[in-house]
């Protein structure tokens, strides 16, 4: 209990902060989607493009972050070296990088549909470029435990971002004022400008980490480098595979809709805006990770620590379902908040994505069994084969039902990685797993979605908010008696010990 109560304390900190995080940058989508109509193609390009750059933060990471927290509590391993070693690993990666596509930029830009825009892909790829590296300090602040700076970097940065937007998008044309001449007579919108504004907020993240930076200084250790390469390339292949579940979809639509590029860019930005919504179970998940990664190393040797790691799972799944219920619930309210109206055809992607999601949350907290062993290669081959389902389903159905073959392709994929990898967790690193708890909850949240879905679609607004909210909490009272009394509660639960 004492494990998972530290556990919860830094999920609750960094969760705090990603939630924080993910609820500010929420407002970029109500303000890019009522500026830019579905109809116009914008927010496709905006979706499309974000799709490479989530592949690319992967490819140059590495797998890094991950390595790093393995050998900075691996016996032998000095940590200054560990941490500095990675961090010129990665800024080396990164130059290349940066190179690359600065010499074959038109190519690249051909490649991609952006032939007469190149600047989209230069600028985005440069700031991804930038945020592969500062990814490294960010994950020092973790090992170091500082959630605080950790959290208001973040929140920072992403603020940031949100009020450029607002003055670009919004406060600026209505104050008809054109500083340097970045609109027309017009002052229409160019999506180019929400690219320039992320690069300029990259940097000065960079610039907010100069002192974690500065631990370059420690030197390069050879011999290290080589060992967590070879850690660290299955996680390399993994992490692609995994993040294709999530990115491919969104990269192969505009060369299987059967379309032209503007109607499918316009069908994208409504795909694209609409899973901002399911986006809830990402929050929750990254910020379990945050906390989880280390937590997993940190206790790998305690005696009782599968015990731990299978309350964890069930816990983990408990609050994602609720999350789940919770937007279904108040889906009328969200609509309105987060996108503009022109994308609500969309909507019935939402629950798919949402469900895909939880099993990407599980996929991710079953895979710990191949990091604590040595054998992340099973990472890959999971992912990998996720990767091919929800491939073959786009190709195969994009061209007749559009951006749904793109919810079921990620259903269908995380659901296959997701049971393999329990299957041979059990195998190589069994946990005893409590399934039928597991099972009751998810029964329990199938019927209850079920009621609110039939609420939603036949009920006046107020009535079906009302009816869902009992639901809600007829869920929540259920966690209560089963598995989270009150009085087990930090802060609250002395006032309910007898």
């Amino acid at each position: 209990m004492a494990n998972l109560k530290s556990l919860l304390k830094d999920t609750a900190i960094y969760g705090l902060s990603s939630i924080v995080a993910r609820f500010i940058n929420y407002f970029l989508v109500p303000i890019q989607t009522k500026r830019f109509a579905a109809s116009g193609g914008q927010y496709g390009i905006i979706t499309n493009v974000y799709a490479y750059v989530s592949l690319l933060i992967i490819l140059l990471t590495y797998g890094m972050e991950t390595t790093f927290f393995r050998f900075m509590s691996k016996e032998g391993e000095n940590p200054e070296r560990v941490y500095s070693t990675t961090l010129r690993m990665v800024a080396t990666t990164s130059l290349v990088f940066a190179a690359v596509v600065s010499v074959f930029l038109q190519p690249l830009a051909n490649l991609m549909g952006y032939g007469d825009h190149p600047e989209y892909v230069w600028v985005m790829f440069i700031t991804v470029d930038i945020d592969a590296f500062v990814a490294i300090p960010m994950a020092y602040l973790r090992y170091l435990h500082k959630p605080v700076k950790f959290a208001s970097i973040q929140i920072f940065n992403i603020a940031l971002n949100i009020v450029l937007n607002l003055l670009y998008l919004i406060v600026l044309p209505a104050l008809e004022w054109n500083p340097f001449g970045i609109y027309d007579s017009q002052f229409t919108l160019e999506v180019v400008w929400v690219f320039y504004i992320n690069i300029f907020c990259s940097f000065v993240k960079m610039l907010l980490l100069w002192k974690e930076i500065g631990g370059i200084r420690f030197g390069f250790d050879r011999a290290a480098c080589k060992r967590m390469l070879s850690y660290a390339w299955p996680l390399l292949v993994m992490g692609l595979a995994g993040q294709l579940n999530q990115a491919a979809s969104q990269i192969l639509f505009p060369y299987f809709y059967d379309g032209s590029t503007e109607e499918a860019h316009t069908e994208l930005g409504i795909y694209g805006a609409c899973i901002k919504i399911a986006m809830i179970m990402v929050m929750i998940t990254q910020a379990f990770r945050y906390a989880y990664e280390p937590f997993v190393f940190g206790k790998s040797k305690d005696k009782n620590s599968k015990e731990t790691y299978a309350e964890a799972m069930k816990f983990f799944i408990i609050f994602t379902l609720l999350a789940f219920l919770a937007v279904i619930g108040y889906m009328d309210i969200l609509r309105d908040l987060l996108i503009g109206e022109s994308y609500w055809e969309g909507l019935r992607v939402v629950p798919i994505v949402m469900a895909a999601e939880i099993m990407f949350g599980i996929f991710f907290n079953l895979s710990f069994w191949y990091k604590l062993t040595d054998r992340t290669i099973w990472g890959a081959y999971f992912s990998g084969i996720g990767a091919v389902v929800l491939i073959v389903i786009d190709i195969l159905f994009i061209p007749r039902f559009s951006y749904m073959a793109c919810a079921w392709a990620g259903f269908a994929a995380y659901g296959v990685s997701m049971v393999i990898s329990y299957f041979a967790g059990q195998k190589y690193f069994p946990v005893n797993y409590p399934l039928k708890s597991i099972a009751f909850y998810f029964l329990i949240a199938a019927v209850l979605f079920a009621l609110m879905t039939q609420a939603n679609a036949h009920l006046p607004i107020w009535a079906a908010l009302l009816v869902n909210t009992l639901l809600l909490l007829v869920f929540v009272a259920v966690i209560i008696k089963r598995d989270l009394p009150l009085s087990s509660l930090p802060i609250i639960g002395k006032k309910f010990k007898k």
